[in-house]
Parts: structure tokens; sequence; C-alpha cells
């Protein structure tokens, strides 16, 4: 029988003559789960199937082996088409084309008209552990259209900002004609709640907020000044009509302004187009608990409350949390820019990181790059697209994996995104949906899977393989299961209420469990009652073996006394007994064979301790706790250089009157008794003491080793120490002095020598040069061919030949 293959037990009955096979594939997840129905097999794993064959079992094998991994129940000789294996599978229901829109177009469609994802529906049908894989397409539409609503903190720091911002609808309408041809602009400001401590409330600085000859209007929490609009002069216009405002403290209300521009739909006017709105600040923000400090308690309630452009309710709901504010901005598909000034570019920066599709700019002091940060950011969030998906069900998992520009491919969190998207590229996403368990309603699901900032999306609706297909033929009342007590359905019985077993025999008020088997399986694991007994309706009887001495026993037959650790070939080394596979060890010994001895006297030194005091005593052995000793008793510490070190000064100027306590050795060096000994040999070793006993070997200034031991006896310190230094022997200098100077003298002559000859091959090659050169030259054997005799010859009168 193998331990990790097929285990087949037959318990055969001569009386009943009934033979029982229990089949069982140990490791098999599908078996492990002991299904008890068709529908409860599949959804154990994918790799699961079930087989349909009324004849498939053995007598007594249980029905949940009729769940198996399908190469199991083809080897097991279950006929492929009485196999219950359902697939998942995908439909698309809604497949328009991505959108592929040119900017000069006469006859442009309209927003609604507009396709960037593609598919737009589908319908999948899951199977426990199998997912089900499908393409979602992204395209950037050219030309598509664009609504920006431009929010402005309005307190007195932004008075010269305003003056800038007069003429930015003309300006920006000029140059998002670059992107889009139907751009709409509109504007909205925000200053604080109008409630102390974040404004003055006494009438005068109500009604006019500055200090000095400054004319100011009365502080207001949000106003929609312009719908969206495509009329830039109106927009100029109607901005150039505010007027600042102000407040006390120093952060602004721009966070109420921001939750009714996204949930005010109707009244800001968005369309279902590319939704950006700038915010332009140069202070922090108020967020939810800020409130408090003005008696507003109630949390925002995320909803519209615009009252001629005005909102009304500042002073009663309590400033948004940043969460809320970013599930409100990813509901209308809302993508923000921040723009604000240099000094509080970190604290925006840190808030970008927590709403999803958000920019950040540096705004100038005076707002005069406001066109240029607008394009940047634009151009920055659209060049990026990342899905979201809508809440999933409970044991449903989606994964993504991404297929970017030029291939370029994410898994992971970067599977949900592709940047540096241009109009007109497409990008592909694999997105995988699994269930691991069938809903307890057992009807349809649906999630959303979108681009963030993109109105559009994708409907995707789950449909759940919780049942067989078989079971729709099922025959209620069977008298196949127990005079009518289950439903035979896929070739097995399923029982009724309060009926439990193969053929539904048992009831649960005898055997008080859902399964019959499973009262047998200890744990939960896959064998019924250990492999070593019958599980008689949800009761274990263990099996006898062949030697009567030899027991089964247990609640589930896992316990027997022969299977416990064994030494010198004897069960519990023959110093115990076995009860349930564990040694219970007679007295003085221990073990898990009862193997180890609880007799200290093999672990006493020769000083009576055990091990020295150096350690344990463990099966008779000692067990040094310090590493540093070892020995049969902990005596030997070959590597402990402390007491050598340190006695070493005292032992060199008692025995040889040197070292650097010479001069005191007699006040510092007295607490010890020296005794000398001629030779290494005559000093005690370990072995021949009944106390500890260490071995030193010490160098002094001269390079002389001396060797002695230090011992503690009877609270007497002894020192036996070699009476002779051991000293390296001094350089025989003559013959090292002779050897220098014959060296040198050999030295020099070779020198000599070498000179000479080179001088000599000089010489020879100069004259063999010479004679060759000689032996060419003519002009000294004949008359030179161009000499010329003189014409005249003059003689001077003055010589007279002397």
């Amino acid at each position: 029988m193998s331990a990790n293959g097929l285990l087949l037990v037959i318990t055969c009955s001569c009386l009943l003559c009934n033979c029982f096979f229990l089949l069982l594939l140990e490791g098999s997840v599908c078996i492990k789960a002991n299904a008890q129905s068709c529908g409860q097999c599949i959804q154990v794993a994918e790799s699961c199937g079930w087989c349909t064959d009324e004849n498939f079992l053995s007598v007594g094998e249980p029905k949940s082996t009729r769940c198996d991994d399908l190469e199991s129940l083809k080897t097991r000789n279950c006929n492929v088409t009485k196999i219950e294996n359902p697939r998942g599978s995908i439909v698309i229901n809604k497949n328009k084309p991505v959108t592929n829109r040119k900017k000069d177009e006469t006859e442009k469609p309209k927003p609604e008209q507009i396709t960037q994802i593609q598919p737009q529906k589908l319908t999948l049908t899951l199977r426990s552990g199998e997912p089900q894989t499908f393409d979602l397409k992204f395209k950037r539409a050219e030309d598509y259209p664009i609504d920006l609503y431009y929010l402005m903190d309005l307190s007195f720091s932004m008075k010269d900002d305003l003056d800038n911002v007069k003429n930015l609808g003309t300006d920006l309408m000029r140059e998002m004609q670059t992107i889009t041809s139907d751009f709409r602009i509109g504007f909205g400001s925000f200053v604080e709640k109008t409630v102390m401590p974040y404004i003055s409330t006494t009438p005068a600085r109500y009604k006019n907020p500055c200090t000095g000859n400054q004319n100011c209007t009365s502080p207001f929490s949000y106003k929609n000044v312009l719908k969206l609009t495509n009329k830039g002069d109106q927009f100029n216009r109607l901005v150039s009509q505010q007027q600042i405002s102000g407040n006390l403290d120093s952060p602004e209300g721009g966070f109420d302004a921001i939750m009714q521009v996204a949930v005010c739909e109707e009244q800001i006017g968005w369309r279902n187009v590319t939704r950006l709105l700038v915010f332009s600040t140069d202070a922090g923000f108020h967020f939810a608990g800020d409130g408090k400090l003005g008696g507003i308690v109630l949390p925002n309630d995320g909803k519209c409350h615009l009252e001629n452009n005005m909102y009304t309710m500042s002073h009663y709901y309590d400033y948004p949390s940043i969460a809320h504010l970013v599930q409100k901005l990813s509901d209308h598909n809302i993508q923000t820019i921040f723009a604000v000034t240099e000094e509080f570019q970190p604290v925006y920066k840190e808030l970008k990181n927590l709403i999803p599709k958000s920019a950040v700019g540096t705004l100038s002091s005076n707002s005069s790059n406001v066109i240029k940060l607008i394009i940047d950011a634009y151009n920055s969030l659209s060049s990026e697209v990342i899905l979201e998906n809508g809440r999933l069900p409970e044991g449903v998992s989606i994964t993504y994996k991404s297929i970017c520009k030029n291939g370029v491919e994410g898994t992971g969190e970067n599977g949900r995104k592709c940047s540096n998207i241009s109009i007109g590229d497409e990008v592909t996403f694999k997105i995988s949906i699994k269930s691991e368990k069938c809903p307890s309603h057992g009807k349809p699901e649906s999630i959303k899977i979108k681009p963030l900032g993109f109105t559009e999306e994708v409907e995707v609706i789950l449909n759940f393989i919780c049942e067989c297909q078989c079971s729709a033929q099922g025959d209620p009342n069977s008298n196949k299961c127990s005079d009518g007590q289950g439903t035979f359905e896929c070739g097995a019985c399923k029982c009724n209420d309060g009926r439990i077993g193969r053929l539904c025999e048992c009831s649960t008020d005898e055997v008080r469990t859902e399964d019959l088997d499973a009262n047998c399986r200890k744990d939960n694991g896959t064998d019924i009652c250990s492999n070593n007994g019958d599980c008689v309706c949800g009761t274990c009887e263990c099996k006898k073996r062949e030697i009567p001495t030899e027991i089964y026993s247990g609640k589930y037959c896992e316990c027997d006394n022969f299977n416990c650790d064994r030494s010198n070939n004897k069960l519990c080394g023959g110093h115990g007994r076995c009860e349930c596979r564990v040694c219970v060890c007679d007295n003085n010994y221990t073990g898990s064979a009862c193997d180890c001895s609880l007799d200290t006297s093999t672990c006493l030194a020769k000083n009576g301790q055990i091990c020295n005091g150096r350690g344990t005593c463990e099966c008779g052995v000692c067990k040094c706790t310090n590493p540093k000793f070892q020995g049969p008793t902990c005596e030997v510490c070959p590597t402990c250089p402390g007491v050598c070190a340190e006695h070493k000064e005292c032992v060199q100027c008692r025995a040889f009157q040197t070292g650097e306590k010479k001069d005191t050795c007699e006040r510092d060096c007295s607490d010890f008794v020296l005794i000398k000994v001629k030779d290494r040999e005559k000093l005690p070793q370990p072995t021949d003491q009944s106390f500890p006993l260490t071995h030193c070997k010490e160098r002094d200034a001269n390079d002389c080793w001396f060797y002695y031991t230090f011992a503690i006896r009877n609270d007497t310190k002894e020192v036996y120490v070699v009476e002779m230094l051991e000293c390296p022997a001094g350089p025989d200098i003559i013959p090292i002095v002779a050897g220098v100077v014959a060296g040198i003298v050999l030295i020099g002559l070779a020198l000599l020598l070498i000179l000479k000859l080179l001088m000599i091959i000089h010489d020879r090659r100069e004259f063999a040069k010479f004679e060759k050169e000689k032996m060419n030259a003519k002009w000294d054997t004949g008359e030179n061919p161009i000499y010329k005799s003189a014409v005249t010859t003059v003689v001077n009168p003055k010589y007279e030949g002397k």
C-alpha cells in the first residue's frame, strides 16, 4: 500500500458477503472538499468534475468521490460523456467601434455619439476558479469637446490675480482652438464660510471686510458666476464685474466650492465630455472637522445647494473630507487642475496623490501664466488613461494588463494605466475577472469599468454557474434515495433536510452532523476513519490486526500502540510504552524514543560538580552552555585569552624580573603562588586535576616565549611556570658581513669585465668600418679629373727664393 499514491482499502465481511471499497486520492482538492452534489463540486475548483454515471461508485464508496479532477475520473473509468464539467463564457452585447473623428470634418458627431472605448457591454458567465479574460480597447478621439470651469479664490490676497483673469475667456478660447473646436468655459469664485471665526460678522466688517480705503464685497462661501458657455467675451465681461472679498484666517473654503461644482451638474452646465476644473488659489484649505471651530458639526451631505447661484448651506454643513471629494469628482468624471502659488506647491502635490486624474501647476504671483498652466496640465492629464472599476461582488476579483504605446506592457497596478498617449493612439487592456464562489442570492451581478475622467464606461454583467445542467432533470423524492428521502440527480442522491448518507439512509437526529462521512473524518481530512476503520452511519469502527497485541483506537481510529519511535530496534527503547503513537517513558528516561537517560553520574567532574558548573547534563552527556569550553565535563577552554592576558605581566615580573610591572611586582603581584618547573612536560595537565586549569603561552618584549598554567584550588591561585624562556637564536654577524663584502667585490668585477668587453666590441666595429671605407676610396691612387693647372704664373719680385 502506497502512502502517496492510490489507496485501496478493502473490508470484507464473510457473514454478510459484502465488500466495501473506499477509493481516495490523497492530495486531491476536489475530494478533500467532500462535495455532496454536482453543484457543490463545480464550485470547488475549475479542475473538478462530477461523474453522473449511476454505477460509478463501488459498494460502500462515499458519493463525495464522484467529485474529482478530470483525469482521475477518466482513470477511474468514468465515461467522458458522463462527466459534468461546465465552463464559463463571454458574450459581447454591445461592440460599437471607436470613433475616428477628424477636426476638419464638416458634419461632426455630437458628444454622446463619440466612442473612445470598446466594447461597451459584455456578459460573463463565471465558474468558480476559472477566470474569463477580454480585451478592452481605448482610443483618444481627435477634436473631443472640452468643458472647463475656472474656480477662483477671491480673498484679498488674489486682488492682482483677478485683473489677469478678466481677459482669460477670449485668450483661453483662442488657445484651446488648437486642441478642440468645441470648447466651453465657466467661472465661479469662493471665499469662506460666512460664520465666525472664519470672517468678521460685525456689520461694518461684514459689509466691507478689507482694511483701509479698499472697497471689497461682502464675503461668501461659493458663487457660480458664469455657467459653462462658448462665449469668451461674456466670460471677460462677467469676470470684470467681480470684486475681491476677505476673510480672517489663512486657509480658504475651497472644498465647499469644489463639492458644489462637482454635484450641481445642471446649474454648472456640465456635458458628458471632458470636464476640467481649474482651482486657483494662493492659500491652503479647510477640510472635514474644521467646521467645528464655527459650531458646524453636520457632515457634508454631498448634494447641490445652489440658490440663485449661491451656496446657501455653508453655515449648516461642515467642509467635505478629501475622500468625499475624491468620490464625487470620480463619480462626475471631473479632472482637477490645481493652479497654486509656489509656496503651497508641497501641500497640493500631496493632495494630488490622493485625487486620481489631477494635476498641480505653479501659478505666478499675479496669475499671468494661467493659460500656459492650463494647457500644460490638460496635455498631462489627457495623455494618461487609468481604468477603474466599481464595487466588486463578494468573492469576485479583477486583474488588469495593459499593452500601451510601442508595445509597452504593465501588470499589477501598472496594468490599469497607460501614459504618453497622443490623439489617435490606440491602447489595449486585457481584463481578467474570476469568481471564487457563488453569491448567496444566486442572482446576476453588474460592475462598471471606465477610464478616469471620461464619461464612457463598460458594463459587465456577471452570471454565475452554481448548478450543473443535469440537476434540472432531478427526480424529487426518488425511491432510489431511501424510500423518497432525497432527490436523485446527476447520478447520486441529494438528500432532503434532516437526512444524510450516500442513499440518505441516516437522520441528522441520529448522527448530529450534516454529512455521514464528515463525521468520520478527522479535521476535515480526506481519510475516512484514518484509513484504519469503517464509517458506520457516522461512527468509526476500528479494524483488527493480525497480532492481537497491536490495537487501533481513538474516535477516528487515529491512535495505535505500535507506531512509536524506536531505539536499538526496540519500541520506545525498551524503557517505556506506546500510547497513541507517542512514547510514555519510564522513570529516569525521556526523549521521543525514551533513549535519553536522566542519570547524571557520567557528567560529574573531578571537583564534584556537574559539568564543572559550565553546562547541563543531557542524556548523560555534558552540553556546555558556553561554547568556549569543551571536553567530557567542560573542563577545557582552548580559546580563553582573558586569564592568560590578565596575569601575563605578574608572571613575567615574578618569574623573570622583567616586564612593565617589575618595579611594582611585590605590591601588585602577590596574590598567587608561583611554582617553577624545568620544561613544559612538567606543567600540570587538565585531565590530571580535580579543579579548573588553563594553559597559557605568552611573548615578552624580546620576542621570547614563556609557558605557564593558571588554576584556582581551594580558593588559592596557583601558577606553574617554565623557568626557561624560549628565545629565537640571534643572527651570525661575521658570515653576513663577509657575504655582503664578497658580493660587492664580485659585482664590481663583473661590471668592469662587462665594460671592457663592450669597449673591445666597439673598437673592432669602428676599425672594420674604417678599413671598408679605405678600400672604397679612389682619390688617393690617381689624378683628380677635375683638376686644372694654372694658366698664368706670377712671381713676386720681392721673393728671392729665400
